[in-house]
This record gives C-alpha cells, sequence and structure tokens, in this order.
C-alpha cells in the first residue's frame, strides 16, 4: 500500500490547512505565554480553547474530506478512503540520509487529530472554570496548549523522527504540567519521577529508531514498512525486527505507564485536574499504543515480541485493578484504572486484535476523561478534599457530576450498551481466541474494575455526609463551564461503543475495523488467518455474557459492602490484614525501587562527588587556578610603575644576554 505524496509547492493552500493544525495551539501558547501576567483567566482560557477549536473543526473537514474527496484542492488526485503523505520541506539531508518534514493523513493520524482535539477541547473548556482563581491559569492554559501542539506533531509525522519529537514534547509538558503548582514539594517531587522514568522508556525507543535506520536505511513509514512486508532486512535477517520491536515496546511501556515503569502516572495526580483528564487519561499514555498501532507490519513480524505485549498488558491491567480495590484518593482510584485499561489495550495489542485496541482507547477517553473530570467536580465542591472517607451523600448536592459520572462508572464496568462494553468485549473475545489463560485474567480484572469504580461511586455519592460543617455548608454542583462537558461526554461514553457493533449484528456494522482496515493492510497479508478468523456466534454470546456477569457482579458485591452494609475503609494508621495492608501500600514497588535503584544511584552519587569530584578533580582543578594566580603575582610584582626600575631591569637584562652570550662574539 504505497502513499501518494502531496508537495506542499503543489497545493499551498491544502498545505496551510495542515501546517494550522499544530500551528494552532502552538499560536495559543505563544500569546498566553507571553501575556500571562497581562490576560485575565477568561481571556486566557478563551484563546486557548479557540485555538484548539480551531484544529478541531480544521481535523473534521480533512476527516469529512478524506471520505469524501470532494474539495481537490485540499489532496489534488486523491480518492476517498486513500492515505496520503504532505511533504511540507526537506529537513534533514545528510549523504545518504534523507529525511523530509512531512504529514501523513490516514485512517489512523485522522481519528487520533478528532480524540485529542475533541476530547482536549472540552477539557479546555472545563478549565476556564476549574483554575479560574489560580493566579497562574494564563501560564497552566499555554502549558496545555503546546501539549496539544506536541501531540499533534506525534500523530501527524509521516516517520519515526517527527514522531519522536512530539514524543519527547509531551513528555516535557507532562513535567510542566504535573508540577505546575510547583511551590509543593512533592509535587515537585512526582514531576521529575514522571520525567526520570519516561526518560528510561524513551532510551529504549530512541535505540529502536535507530535500528529501524540501520535495518531499512529510512525512518519513513511508508518506506520502512514496505521494506520490512517484502523481506528487506538489509544486511539482517527477519530476527532484526524482534530486537526493534522489543526496543520500541520498552518507549512503549514508559509513556503508556506499563509493567514495570507504571509508577510514574499515580504520582502524576499531583498535578491539576484538568490535567489528569487530558494528558493521563485521554491522550498521552496512548501515545505508545498509538506508536505500535502504527508500526503494526513490524510487530506482526515479531511473534514473540506480541507474545511480550500480550503477557505484560494482561499482568499489569490485574496489577493496577487490585490496587486500585484498596485506594481512598478519588484520582488515585481513577489512576490506577487507567494504568489498568491500559493493560487490556495492550492485551489487544499483543494478541492482534490492533483495531479493537484503538476502538478501546477512544472509548476509554471518553469515559475516563468523564470520570476524572467528575472528580474535579466533586474535589471543586469539597473545596479540594480528594479523601473518599471524607465524603458521601454528595449525589444530592452535585446531582449532574452525580448522572454524569455514574455513566463513566457503567461504561468501564462493560455494561451495555454503554461504550466500554462494545470494546472491553472484543478485547476478551480476541484474547479468548490467543489464550485462555489470558482470557481468565482479563475477565477477573473486568471484575475488579466493576467492584472498585462501584466503590468509589458509592463511598462519594451515597451514604452519609462524612466531611465537615464547613465543607457541607459550602456543597454546590460546577459552574456550567464544567458540567457542560461532562455532559457532552457522558453522551460519547453512553453512545460511543456503537462505532463498532459486536460481530454477530453483522460485519458491515463494524464502523472502525472497516474504516482502519487499510491500516493493518500490510498485517493481513503476513498473518491473514490473524484477521480473517470466522467467530462462532453461540460462543461470542457466551463471552459477552460472561463479560457482562463479571461487571454486574462486581457492582452488586460493592452495592452489598459499601450501601448495605456501609462498610467505610480504614482511617490511616488502623490495624490491617496482611493482603489489605499489601494493595494498600501498593505492594511497595515504589519503596522496592527506591531500594534497588534510587538509593543505590544516590549512594554512587554521593560517593562520586566526595571522592572522585572533590578529591581528585576539584584539587586538580583547583591546582592549576593555584598556580596561575601564583605566576601572575609574581609577574604583578615587576609591574611597580616606576621608569627608573624599568630601566634598570633593561640594563640588567641587556647584561645578561650579553653573558650568556659572549661566547659567540
Amino acid at each position: 500500500m504505497q502513499d501518494s505524496v502531496i508537495p506542499a509547492a503543489g497545493a499551498p493552500f491544502s498545505t496551510f490547512l495542515y501546517v494550522l493544525i499544530p500551528l494552532l495551539p502552538f499560536l495559543g501558547f505563544l500569546l498566553n505565554g507571553l501575556l500571562n501576567r497581562k490576560l485575565s483567566a477568561t481571556v486566557a482560557g478563551a484563546i486557548s480553547s479557540l485555538a484548539v477549536l480551531g484544529s478541531f473543526l480544521i481535523s473534521v473537514m480533512l476527516f469529512w474530506e478524506f471520505l469524501h474527496p470532494s474539495a481537490q484542492w485540499i489532496a489534488p488526485g486523491a480518492t476517498a478512503h486513500q492515505a496520503y503523505t504532505v511533504q511540507l520541506f526537506d529537513w534533514i539531508s545528510v549523504g545518504s540520509m534523507q529525511i523530509p518534514f512531512s504529514y501523513q493523513i490516514d485512517q489512523l493520524s485522522l481519528i487520533m487529530l478528532l480524540l485529542v482535539t475533541g476530547v482536549g477541547f472540552l477539557i479546555h473548556i472545563y478549565s476556564i472554570g476549574y483554575m479560574a482563581h489560580d493566579e497562574n491559569v494564563g501560564k497552566f492554559f499555554s502549558f496545555l496548549n503546546l501539549f496539544v501542539f506536541s501531540m499533534l506533531v506525534l500523530v501527524l509525522g509521516s516517520n519515526f523522527l517527527i514522531l519522536f519529537i512530539g514524543w519527547e514534547g509531551v513528555g516535557l509538558c507532562s513535567y510542566l504540567l504535573i508540577g505546575f503548582w510547583n511551590t509543593n514539594t512533592s509535587y515537585n517531587n512526582a514531576a521529575k519521577k514522571a520525567f526520570i522514568i519516561n526518560r528510561v522508556g524513551d532510551l529504549g525507543f530512541l535505540l529502536g529508531i535507530f535500528l529501524i535506520y540501520l535495518t531499512f536505511n529510512s525512518v519513513q513509514f511508508g518506506e520502512v514498512f514496505q521494506k520490512a512486508s517484502l523481506g528487506q532486512f538489509g544486511p539482517y535477517g527477519v530476527g532484526v525486527v524482534t530486537f526493534i520491536t522489543l526496543l520500541l515496546f520498552v518507549g512503549a511501556t514508559g509513556k503508556s505507564a506499563q509493567l514495570p515503569l507504571y509508577t510514574w502516572l499515580p504520582d502524576a495526580m499531583a498535578g491539576p485536574t484538568p490535567v489528569s483528564a487530558l494528558i493521563h487519561a485521554a491522550t498521552m499514555v496512548t501515545a505508545g499504543i498509538y506508536m505500535i498501532l502504527r508500526a503494526n507490519v513490524l510487530f506482526t513480524l515479531a511473534p514473540h515480541t506480541l507474545e511480550v505485549i500480550a503477557i505484560i498488558g494482561a499482568a499489569t491491567a490485574l496489577f493496577a485493578a487490585t490496587i486500585g480495590l484498596a485506594q481512598n484518593d478519588i484520582k488515585k482510584v481513577l489512576a490506577y484504572s487507567t494504568v489498568s485499561q491500559l493493560g487490556y489495550m495492550f492485551l489487544a495489542l499483543g494478541v492482534m486484535g490492533y483495531s479493537t485496541s484503538l476502538f478501546h482507547v477512544l472509548t476509554h477517553a471518553f469515559f475516563k476523561a468523564l470520570m476524572f473530570l467528575g472528580a474535579g467536580s466533586v474535589i471543586h465542591a469539597m473545596s479540594n478534599e480528594q479523601d473518599m472517607r471524607r465524603m458521601g451523600g454528595l449525589r444530592k448536592a452535585l446531582p449532574i457530576t452525580f448522572i454524569t459520572f455514574l455513566v463513566g462508572c457503567l461504561a468501564i464496568a462493560g455494561i451495555p450498551p454503554f461504550a466500554g462494553f462494545f470494546s472491553k468485549d472484543e478485547i476478551l473475545l480476541h484474547a479468548f481466541e490467543h489464550s485462555k489463560v489470558l482470557y481468565a485474567v482479563g475477565l477477573f480484572t473486568a471484575f475488579l474494575t466493576a467492584f472498585y469504580m462501584f466503590r468509589l461511586l458509592f463511598l462519594t455519592f451515597f451514604g452519609e455526609f462524612r466531611g465537615t460543617e464547613e465543607q457541607k455548608h459550602h456543597l454546590h454542583e460546577s459552574p456550567a463551564s464544567m458540567t457542560l462537558p461532562l455532559i457532552v461526554l457522558a453522551i460519547l461514553a453512553a453512545v460511543g461503543g456503537f462505532m463498532n457493533a459486536p460481530f454477530f449484528l453483522g460485519e458491515e456494522n463494524a464502523y472502525l475495523s472497516n474504516y482502519l482496515a487499510p491500516i493493518f493492510t500490510y498485517s493481513q497479508k503476513l498473518n491473514p488467518a490473524a484477521f480473517g478468523a470466522e467467530v462462532d456466534h453461540g460462543t461470542e454470546l457466551m463471552l459477552i455474557g460472561l463479560s457482562v456477569g463479571a461487571g454486574v457482579l462486581g457492582i452488586i458485591f460493592a452495592y452489598v459492602m459499601y450501601v448495605s452494609r456501609g462498610v467505610r475503609p480504614a482511617e490511616e494508621g488502623a490495624p490491617r490484614g496482611f493482603l489489605d495492608n499489601l494493595v494498600y501500600h501498593k505492594y511497595y514497588i515504589d519503596e522496592l525501587y527506591n531500594a534497588l535503584l534510587v538509593r543505590p544511584i544516590m549512594w554512587l552519587s554521593r560517593g562520586l562527588y566526595r571522592f572522585v569530584e572533590n578529591g581528585i578533580i576539584d584539587p586538580i582543578v583547583n591546582g592549576f587556578g593555584r598556580v596561575t594566580l601564583g605566576g601572575g603575582q609574581l609577574l604583578r610584582a615587576v609591574q611597580t610603575g616606576s621608569v627608573e626600575t624599568y630601566l634598570i631591569l633593561m640594563v640588567v637584562s641587556i647584561v645578561l644576554i650579553m653573558a650568556l652570550n659572549f661566547g659567540k662574539f
């Protein structure tokens, strides 16, 4: 599948449109960044939101023209559903290395454009109300716009190098936004933790790009994937693809928070709640999934890597779900839920359910952004309280927040007809066809997910209010700027699953899978069995029943425990059972990493500083300085400023020169 190329000179107006998509958020970043102290919160929010809205509207237009190419000035010569590359300018030209700066316009990039700009716009609108009283609101919106710009570069790039630039950009913005309230040391530590752990993954990604260039003599998607599908691996054999994909997967585990590089994401909840919704639920953490989907040809050629991905995805989904059972911070529960749902997406990738993985990316973006923003509405009403043990009975004071949050919980629990039911059911179906063990892990995780999400719902919105009288007095529903995005996201979380109906309703109703099919053309040719398998309708209906049953059972258990019996989580310092204590402290993974990695590195750093830096390097450098200064002091003694002294020195010097050279005369 060779893409057509649209050179910039041939279609200047269309090129301008493509440039505008990331440029508008970048201009919003510059305006809010430069005029931070001069703009009101409303104006700063309006500039930032309009910039993202402009990108969204252009993306919608490009998406429509991609499906119905009537305006040839947008993509001259393109036909419906035909992928094409927009070459903007020659970028790197060194010897045989020719890397243009160009955009890839196809089914995958367009759907990601709509996701990033659409959900991003809603979160920007929400932020206007949520951050209204922050003194640095202009800086906040400038960082949000910079993140959207970086994410758009990531999904638009037509080669691995441009993708990596966007990849690093979203990592930088994550650091800036997590530590936005930088007067708090713990928030700064969380930002540093996210930045450093992501650098570990990024090193693997960068090495993978180097190996791709050495193997295929290119980093351009079209050329690399075509050569890979034809078995053209340069001086290497097909085994090199396994090394490439493993390195790329290391990058994905960092950005998308998989075992063992997941620990940064729960701590990232230190940032403002809109940051959690935009970066750590809907977009940035899905960058790893996007990268694997984009390079699906390489991963199809590396079945061992796919096995690793499936196992790590399933393990991450289960592991994070168990931790979510015992957390009491409302945002921490959602954070571990995000890690778990990302594990589901990687499980789908590992069993070659490529379009299914993207399907869950989309539905997860709807319901998880909804729940993070709903949590922000609760925190806003509770005067910044995040502990669910101090909440309860909020459904009367926050009716819109409660109803929309309930929709999100039903979606993530996999209850039909909400969006999460469709995508999660597809993942479990692919897992069942691949491995019964992976399916069992996924099904049990679905039960745990329903349980801990409705635990959150019941502890927050049901029962008696457990906060202070002052908090109770100030309880109120959030302003329209915050509730309207909740309503829109709730609608998407309710109906978004119908973009890809179950197989038993007919393949023609699987709109998303049919739309994405051209992206996986090479993979389908390499492994037709994985794409052409027919699903027995009886088996599918049975699996649907088990999936829904697991979700309903989890909800019932949560209701009995936290509503009927009125169980409340233990307070800090209260005695706990062994398993409860282990899960509550997140299996002590952070403490283990500190003991095995952080402390030894810090000890080594201090030793090198004390004995090498201070004991060896500094004395040598300082010694050269002292010698230089001493010599200068001696020479300065000669410079007295007295003419008589200079004459005497001249005469003495002449006499010495003559005496030393006496034998030569």
